[in-house]
């Protein structure tokens, strides 16, 4: 994996405007905040890669609300995100006393006793799978992720004009899988 620095919220070459931020109370109900924060992607990636997405950001937001701040509604989750290109940045905080995050979470060992979960938990394994790149800062305990979007394989899969092309996604999936 290649390490690509998300580009800083203070630097000269990105102004303020190129990210955007939001907030919220800890809470479990991430649905909107999760349509927004994939408003942007969810035009320009297949359905599968936005499924995906989704899966991801929910698992990171959820860990943070739940984990980090323990669901109290008076401390909050924050989350910046920024497009660069095909690049995905998503950096989310919360108010909790952060942990410690493991080195990597690579594919499990294909034992039928192997209890992946067991050094990283299943929510990091889903972050490792779905993201590029996830790195912890303990330091402002914050949690980046990357996703590069390349070329869609499936163009007929992107959403065009606000349209949903999701009854597209079965006929699809089928025809990806030799069905």
């Amino acid at each position: 994996m290649v390490g690509i620095t998300p580009p800083s919220i203070t630097s000269k070459q990105w102004s303020a405007s190129k990210w955007d931020s939001l907030s919220f109370a800890s809470t479990l109900y991430l649905h909107p905040i999760i349509d927004t924060l994939l408003d942007s992607v969810s035009h320009r990636a297949p359905y599968p890669v936005c499924y995906e997405l989704r899966l991801g950001l929910q698992e990171a937001l959820v860990n943070a609300a739940k984990h980090g701040n323990q669901l109290n509604p008076a401390k909050q989750v924050s989350v910046d995100y920024s497009r660069c290109g095909r690049n995905y940045w998503w950096i989310v905080r919360d108010q909790g006393m952060g942990f410690d995050f493991p080195k990597s979470c690579g594919l499990p060992v294909c034992d039928a006793g192997t209890d992946f979960t067991e050094e990283c938990g299943r929510g990091l394994f889903i972050l490792y799978q779905i993201f590029d790149e996830v790195v912890w800062d303990q330091d402002v305990r914050a949690l980046h992720l990357r996703k590069h979007i390349g070329r869609s394989r499936w163009p007929w899969l992107l959403r065009k004009d606000g349209l949903r092309a999701s009854r597209l996604w079965p006929i699809s999936w089928g025809l990806q899988q030799g069905a």
